[in-house]
């Protein structure tokens, strides 16, 4: 591994450890074995290398979700059965992946005085969204609805994560994210 890896390496671990507001250059370098002037080097910014080993995290927990829900999405299921066995797979990420969840609702509140970052965001919410689609299997619907789909789809998994680092005792399960949607439909119906 080189020095930008280990530098990837090491914001993730002092971005896990202290949040993005407080990790510093300095515990970047500690962490990764690596100098200073490494940063600068190869990421121009500590922001730039932050963001990198954000993305980072971001798509391995992409790629988990994904992985994990296919395990539990079984051959005939029905767009219900699939539904709530991908939720439980999306609410277990929240377990397994909190200090990710906890830095992104983080960022959230720097998102004014960090415009690369809400540039960056920005672009790959639109990915976000047409993965969300594919994942909970509506892939073949028209490209309007997708990205409405999607957009909600994104506002669940949201609102679900931040009651899963809140008060996970009472966060809501699949079953009830389900049971919600359905008393919501018959209601606007």
């Amino acid at each position: 591994m080189g020095n930008r890896e280990d530098l990837i390496d090491g914001a993730t671990r002092s971005l896990y450890e202290k949040g993005y507001s407080r990790t510093t250059a300095r515990d970047i370098a500690s962490a990764s074995g690596v100098s200073l002037a490494a940063i600068g080097y190869h990421f121009g910014t500590k922001e730039a290398l932050l963001h990198a080993a954000l993305y980072r995290e971001m798509e391995r927990w992409g790629d988990d979700l994904a992985t994990a829900a296919g395990r539990k999405i079984e051959p005939g299921m029905s767009p219900t059965e699939r539904f709530e066995a991908i939720w439980t797979g999306v609410i277990e990420s929240f377990t397994a992946h909190r200090r990710l969840w906890m830095l992104q609702f983080e960022l959230l509140g720097h998102l004014d005085s960090l415009p690369e970052l809400r540039k960056n965001l920005v672009a790959s919410t639109a990915d976000a969204r047409e993965g969300l689609v594919e994942l909970f299997g509506d892939a073949g619907i028209e490209p309007g609805r997708a990205h409405t789909l999607g957009a909600l789809y994104q506002a669940l998994l949201l609102g679900v994560a931040e009651q899963w680092l809140v008060d996970p005792d009472h966060a809501m399960s699949a079953e009830e994210l389900l049971t919600a949607l359905r008393a919501l439909s018959s209601h606007l119906a």
